[in-house]
């Protein structure tokens, strides 16, 4: 799969998760197949620790490799995992023909910002989870970036050295967790390439939400520990009464980050989907990026 981040000029790629019900699944397999013709690079598909999600990340991830033409990456984490647990699941995405995992340690179950106690006979950080994947096969291994930290990190500097550490253990490529605003990412990422030569050309990949509504404009934020600029919540939130006036507005300030993002030499954009197509759909061909693919 890094073949096809790496190519010359932007490419895009897309995050969805395991459907909870068949309504679900036909609302994702809706937008799998609407994206299926513009050729991203690769589809991603997000993991839940507990059995039933574990599961449904895996049949999902196993459908799409199976019966579409995308290239799919199954996300895994380490949380509440031994190490033969993970290697059964490993082994369950090999077994689908399964062949690129994105591999982060995860949130303690039930909070984000809970007291984290590793497994017993388990892993404790993410570049261990990265090693283990690489040394049970063949497999392209994708790692997290965050642009303004993880929550967990004291520093900014540190925060730095964990996903230094991550791509030194194996990992082929890093997607930033999702912002607002281009500064925090084009910071990491210089900050990233001036590590030093065995870093520096390791693709990094901004992660971008498109703005469709007001839960998304506000939501985002939260999840990801970016800030929220008071110049975009002004812009959009006089549409908040009108829904199409908001996604119309908010398609255009995406657009403009995209555009910004692009500009700079980004590798390629990632986007979260929330199991929806046609805001992607509609930004991927307002930004060229499939005439880029084609």
């Amino acid at each position: 799969m890094i073949e096809r981040i790496s190519q010359d000029g932007p490419v895009f790629s897309v995050e969805f998760f395991p459907p909870k019900d068949e309504i679900g699944e036909a609302e994702l397999w809706r937008a799998i197949r609407k994206l299926e013709p513009l050729d991203p690079a690769f589809v991603s598909v997000t993991y839940g620790a507990g059995g039933s999600s574990r599961e449904r990340t895996i049949r999902t991830t196993a459908g799409i490799a199976t019966d579409t033409t995308l290239v799919p990456m199954a996300h895994l984490t380490a949380v509440a995992h031994s190490r033969s647990q993970l290697r059964h699941v490993i082994g369950a995405y090999a077994g689908a023909g399964i062949r690129n995992v994105l591999a982060v340690r995860g949130d303690p179950p039930g909070d984000p910002l809970g007291e984290w106690i590793p497994h017993p006979e388990g892993l404790t950080y993410a570049e261990e989870l990265v090693d283990l994947v690489r040394s049970l096969g063949d497999f392209c291994v994708g790692v997290a970036a965050f642009p303004y930290g993880h929550p967990r990190s004291p520093d900014a500097e540190s925060d730095l050295r964990h996903l230094v550490a991550k791509i030194r253990a194996g990992a082929d490529f890093a997607i930033s967790q999702l912002f607002l605003e281009p500064e925090g990412f084009l910071r990491l990422r210089d900050r990233f390439v001036a590590v030093g030569s065995d870093v520096a050309d390791v693709p990094l990949l901004p992660g971008v939400m498109p703005l469709t509504t007001l839960r998304t404009l506000r939501r985002g934020p939260e999840l990801s520990g970016a800030p929220l600029p008071p110049e975009l919540v002004e812009r959009l939130e006089r549409y908040a009464d009108d829904p199409v006036a908001f996604r119309a507005a908010g398609l255009d300030a995406t657009a403009e980050l995209c555009g910004k993002l692009l500009a700079e030499g980004v590798d390629g954009l990632h986007f979260y989907t929330l199991n929806r197509s046609s805001a992607t759909v509609e930004l991927v061909r307002r930004l060229g990026l499939v005439e880029h693919r084609r």
